[in-house]
Parts: C-alpha cells; structure tokens; sequence
C-alpha cells in the first residue's frame, strides 16, 4: 500500500507531502497504480522546477517507494494549483484503487 501524506501549515497552504510504499497491485514493472501515483507525483515536482521560482527539499528511495517534498518558504499561488492538482489526481487514483492506498492530511 502506498501511503500518502499531504502537509500544510495553519493557514492551509500546503508545506509538502510523502510518499511511502509501493501500491502493491501487481508484480514491479506492471503495477499500473504505482505508475499513475508515480507519473502525478513527478510531473508535480518537475512542473513546479520549470514552472515556478519556489524552493523546496526532496528526498527520494525508489527501492522503498519513498518520496518526502518539502517546500522551504511560503508558496506561490502557482505551486498552490500545481499542488491541488496533484491532490486530485491522487484521490482520483484512490477512488478506483481503495486498498493500494491511503491519504492523509496534516497540518504542521
């Protein structure tokens, strides 16, 4: 199951998100819920590199499926839409896959 967690501050602007696991629906290289997961999730941190100036930290294990993004300053409302996109695209993914994951939200 792929664990995700979505951070935002007191004010609701999101902070970052992790990603934990492998989706565990099929064997590796077939797994088609751990590649949609993978696709949003790297489109979202390259567009907000090419497309945004904001800064942020990530650290990545692709053997354990592990992907901790975290922004280090308040983000532009261009990374706020990026993000919530990635948010949907993630509970869409959800919606058809319930038990390959789990979706938390935290405020830090």
């Amino acid at each position: 199951m792929t664990q995700v967690t979505f951070y935002s501050d007191s004010s609701h602007n999101y902070t970052g998100f992790r990603f934990k696991g492998h989706a565990g629906f099929a064997e590796s290289g077939k797994d088609i819920v751990c590649a949609a997961i993978s696709v949003l999730v790297f489109n979202t941190i390259n567009s907000i590199e090419e497309l945004t100036d904001d800064k942020f930290e990530l650290k990545m294990d692709e053997k354990t499926g592990f992907i901790d993004f975290h922004f280090t300053d308040v983000i532009s409302h261009e990374s706020e839409i990026l993000m919530n996109s990635l948010v949907i695209g993630i509970k869409g993914v959800k919606e058809d896959n319930e038990k390959y994951i789990q979706i938390v939200f935290k405020e830090v």
